[in-house]
């Protein structure tokens, strides 16, 4: 069973950064495509960003394209989402997921695992 905890939101004021964390899992997660989803009040939940099990590859929303970036350490078992120039808009429940394949993905169904989330809010 894949388990997967974020941490890293807090509450920033627009224009700062901040770095979310998934992991470590206690089963490994080396091999799996994952990825970044978000939340806003009100909102549905939309894709931020995902990375293929090696992190060759990678995909962004354009919404975040140039400001986020997303990594792996897979020796830690750990995936991260680098934010920067972060924008009001951004407030959001940041959950990452976890596919039973190793390619990165944009679909939200292609997801089998999730965590709980963790909160981001920006001031403007």
């Amino acid at each position: 069973q894949v388990q997967l905890e974020e941490s890293g939101g807090g509450l920033v004021q627009a224009g700062d950064s901040l770095r979310l964390s998934c992991g470590p899992s206690p089963r490994t997660i080396s091999s799996l495509g994952m990825g970044w989803f978000r939340q806003a009040p009100g909102k549905e939940r939309e894709f931020v960003a995902s990375i293929s099990w090696s992190g060759a590859r990678t995909y962004y929303a354009d919404s975040v394209k140039g400001r986020f970036t997303i990594s792996r350490d897979n020796a830690k078992n750990t995936v991260y989402l680098q934010m920067n120039s972060l924008k009001f808009e951004d407030t959001a429940v940041y959950s990452c997921a976890a596919r039973t394949s190793t390619g990165a993905s944009l679909w939200e169904t292609d997801y089998a695992y999730w965590g709980q989330g963790t909160q981001v809010t920006v001031s403007s």
